[in-house]
């Protein structure tokens, strides 16, 4: 009867050690990259850190492959609580407002609301030159959202066709449109990593803006492919689109939050609030995290107009081509100038 049961202990341990192994692989790859990221001894030190902790990881599972009992429970019991330590400190990260931020992102957006009556302060309607310089400008605007004439979803291309940064612009009868994207609250001098999104790296921005502004900085500063799509959505629910950016407003100015590349970012914040005002549940898509195909989704849901295909879409849609020389255009001439030749959806 032992002989038959020896096969099955050893089994048992090696699926054990097999696992463990994994966990250690997996949990020492996290903890380096946010080490890395987060630098919390500087770029040198961070390193040694890092090193020592991989030090650490190999001796322990030396020690645990020794097949010593004692020495493997002690082992396992060091690294889980080093490990755990670790996340304690992670999590324990706040988000702050007062950093010396970056000036496109440096004041936080407040408003007034009387029933549909809204005045925003802080709207961001920078003087943009074709080499990256600007002339500072924040405004307040008042807008009537009764007079919302129209929605669009506006996708930014940088890095290839998967992944896009996603942006919602609101038409109004009686005001010039304006643009809110959600977006990473860079310091000065910060760059965006995709990698430091998924470590704290970046508070979360909503930055308000004119389309002069904001879609003219990405098209022709920057050098992203921009597309413009206006999108079906019935009066009622855009305005409670328009009522769900505000309350992201409240949100941010009461607590600052992460960005986070996969779980809180342009994209899947956009369709939370969408889903929010929507009265029939949207699919689950993984176009909502490969953002790049997000128009194929919508067009899938028939939001966009199905008298084009996609393929005439992404022609039509297509804002750089149309903005080459616009350094000059007014700012209701530079929004004029991105709807040409596109459809106006009925909003009943």
């Amino acid at each position: 009867m032992q002989g038959r049961k020896k096969p099955e202990k050893h089994w048992s341990l090696w699926l054990l050690g097999s696992l463990f192994s994994l966990f250690v692989l997996c949990s020492s790859l996290w903890l380096s990259l946010m080490l890395w990221v987060q630098q919390p001894l500087g770029k040198i030190g961070s390193i040694i850190l890092i090193g020592l902790w991989l030090a650490f990881a190999l001796v322990v599972l030396g020690i645990y492959f020794t097949r010593h009992l004692i020495s493997r429970q002690v082992d396992t019991v060091l690294y889980l609580l080093a490990f755990l330590f670790s996340l304690l400190a992670y999590f324990s990260m706040e988000p702050r407002q007062d950093r010396d931020w970056n000036p496109e992102v440096s004041r936080l957006l407040s408003y007034e609301q009387r029933s549909n009556l809204v005045t925003l302060h802080n709207i961001r309607n920078f003087a943009w030159q074709p080499d990256g310089r600007y002339t500072a400008r924040w405004e307040s605007r008042s807008f009537d959202l009764n007079q919302i004439t129209g929605v669009n979803i506006i996708t930014s291309y940088w890095m290839g066709p998967k992944i896009a940064h996603t942006l919602v612009s609101f038409d109004f009868a009686n005001q010039k449109p304006l643009t809110f994207s959600i977006e990473i609250r860079k310091e000065k001098n910060e760059n965006f990593s995709a990698i430091g999104g998924f470590f704290r790296k970046y508070e979360l921005s909503l930055v308000a803006s004119d389309e002069k502004d904001i879609i003219y900085t990405r098209s022709n500063v920057r050098g992203e492919q921009v597309y413009f799509f206006p999108v079906k959505m019935p009066q009622a629910q855009a305005k409670a689109l328009f009522v769900e950016y505000l309350h992201q407003v409240d949100e941010l100015a009461k607590q600052p939050k992460w960005y986070n590349t996969l779980t809180s970012n342009c994209t899947t914040l956009v369709f939370d609030m969408v889903q929010a005002v929507s009265q029939q549940q949207l699919p689950s898509d993984y176009r909502l995290l490969a953002s790049g195909y997000l128009p194929n989704y919508l067009y899938d849901l028939k939001v966009l107009d199905q008298s084009w295909d996609m393929h005439t879409w992404y022609q039509r849609a297509h804002v750089n081509p149309r903005v080459k020389q616009t350094a000059e255009l007014s700012s209701q001439d530079y929004s004029h100038l991105i709807r040409q030749g596109l459809p106006k959806p009925d909003m009943r």
